[in-house]
């Protein structure tokens, strides 16, 4: 299958570039997977789409400020450093720009001084291992001097840090937002709870693979990063149950959809666990985990757009984005959203 297959034209004016002043008054495109009807609506609606006895999977992670802006201590040099994985202790995996400015010992400076990068391990595609040295609360000073890791077709600076982040946003880890679930407002979870519809929580930290293009031509040939990802118990067994009782499980976002498919491509059935995961799915893929998914508009020949056209078909995927851009939907990380049911 090639790549060039998900494609679609988007006009740049649709690229949302600052959130909503209100998180749930985006609107809503639900698609029935199975016969591509369409329905527009706004986000609060999707109530109506749930029942009693479904089960929405959210991801709690939250994201890191994990942009950091230093310099090269031996020349001065502007270095651009993003946090994307928590290797052990103080050392991290890091995206540089320019990397080829970064060698083995390289030490790069943030806030005078104040939180110092050793480099220890030099990587492709402008991958480096770091040694963080700093007095005081990691996270604090990251808090301090990084920023969001905003996608770089946002141009727009974010005047509210928590416009980025999940009205149940946890579990530090991420390097971007599980984007799917910042409609939600506090409220519009309580009313669904409301409704007798289960919300349980899964993690997963958000990495590499959301800044990187598919830069092959056979979808095949793509190597996804991997993610980590938690399940728990209580997780695992409100899962179980709701399948068991002929309920439906709702993924919130493509992160959610890729723990609940690994957890049962490993497991056979939802249990606790943790790992990392660089589950690839495009169409062709047979799910096992989930029955309907909410997600936003996603950037042409994407992993993402694969795999929701692997979840309805190609086809109703590329009907409905077109339509989408004919109503002016606004699109990606702060755009609109979509329910696949």
């Amino acid at each position: 299958m090639e790549v060039k297959e998900f494609d679609y034209e988007l006009p740049p004016e649709l690229i949302a570039q600052v959130p909503l002043k209100q998180r749930d008054a985006s609107r809503l495109l639900v698609l029935n997977r199975k016969t591509g009807e369409m329905k527009h609506q706004m986000f609060p609606d999707i109530i109506h789409e749930l029942h009693e006895n479904d089960t929405l999977v959210i991801n709690d992670t939250k994201v890191l400020p994990a942009r950091l802006i230093g310099e090269k201590e031996e020349t001065g040099a502007v270095i651009e450093v993003l946090l994307l994985k928590n290797l052990e202790g103080d050392t991290w995996e890091c995206l540089t720009k320019p990397a080829r400015r970064v060698k083995m010992g390289t030490v790069i400076s943030f806030g005078d001084g104040r939180l110092r990068a050793t480099c220890t391990k030099e990587k492709q595609d402008g991958l480096r291992e770091y040694t963080f040295s700093y007095e005081g609360i990691f996270i604090e000073i990251l808090e301090s001097l990084g920023s969001m890791p905003l996608p770089p077709y946002i141009h727009e600076k974010l005047e509210d840090k928590n416009r980025y982040q999940t009205v149940y946003a946890k579990e530090l880890g991420s390097a971007a937002a599980p984007t799917a679930g910042l409609h939600f407002t506090k409220e519009l979870l309580e009313k669904i709870k409301a409704k007798k519809v289960k919300i349980v929580p899964v993690t997963l930290h958000v990495g590499l693979g959301t800044f990187r293009p598919v830069e092959v031509e056979k979808i095949e040939e793509h190597k996804m990063h991997s993610e980590y990802y938690v399940m728990s118990e209580e997780t695992a067994h409100i899962l179980n149950e709701t399948r068991q009782n002929g309920g439906r499980i709702i993924a919130v976002g493509t992160t959610s959809t890729r723990v609940l498919e690994t957890v049962m491509q490993d497991h056979g059935k939802f249990v606790s666990c943790s790992g990392f995961t660089n589950i690839f799915i495009y169409p062709g893929y047979t799910f096992r985990g989930i029955d309907g998914l909410i997600t936003n508009f996603h950037l042409p020949k994407s992993t993402l757009l694969m795999l929701v056209s692997a979840f309805s078909k190609k086809e109703y995927i590329l009907k409905a984005y077109k339509e989408a851009v004919q109503r002016q939907y606004r699109f990606f990380s702060f755009g609109d959203a979509m329910l696949i049911i």
